[in-house]
């Protein structure tokens, strides 16, 4: 039995198929719309991928010739509505996401561990993202990555629920045992 090579990781460039990498999250969202979670990666356009993509540093995840993962790291926002955001300490995640066919095989993992290592030398002491608040198996995956929930934030009329604010700390210290544990409350 032969194994595949392990995917690469790199930074989208201007040769990325955009059309394909918005299918690609819609497929990965899909179960969420199912289940009645408007989150903006079940329909975000085209543009919509090249803006979020541009928000930060975009990332893609490549087996061969497909694409299986993307994520976007940005940078602390200080326009944004989100007081954790805004905070110079903070990096966060979003639109991040493995297709469906590529689960269970420890990419979402791998995918999570270079943007936590990206935004550990950039300077972040805390990484932080938010999910829907009914997104329970979501909230426990971060929650196994050191995620602690802090806060909530609402997005509507762009998605249909509460979120909540999970955030993780990249400061690790000898004898240190405040990772994960709650940073900020919103």
């Amino acid at each position: 039995m032969t194994h595949s090579p392990r995917p690469a990781i790199r930074q989208v460039t201007p040769d990325d198929d955009l059309a394909r990498l918005t299918a690609l999250i819609h497929a990965a969202y899909a179960p969420h719309a199912r289940l009645g979670l408007r989150y903006w990666g079940t329909h975000q356009s085209v543009e919509d991928t090249a803006k979020r993509f541009a928000s930060g540093t975009g990332l893609v995840m490549v087996a061969g010739d497909d694409y299986v993962g993307t994520a976007t790291l940005r940078p602390p926002q200080p326009e944004s509505t989100v007081q954790l955001y805004q905070d110079p300490t903070v990096w966060s995640l979003c639109q991040f996401c493995i297709t469906p066919q590529a689960k269970g095989r420890g990419y979402g993992t791998q995918l999570h561990a270079y943007a936590t290592e990206l935004a550990r030398q950039a300077g972040a002491q805390t990484l932080a993202l938010d999910t829907a608040q009914p997104a329970a198996a979501l909230i426990a995956m971060y929650e196994s990555w050191g995620y602690r929930v802090v806060g909530e934030c609402d997005w509507r009329p762009l998605t249909n629920y509460t979120s909540v604010l999970m955030a993780r700390s990249l400061v690790e210290t000898p004898g240190d045992d405040s990772i994960g544990k709650p940073l900020h409350r919103q």
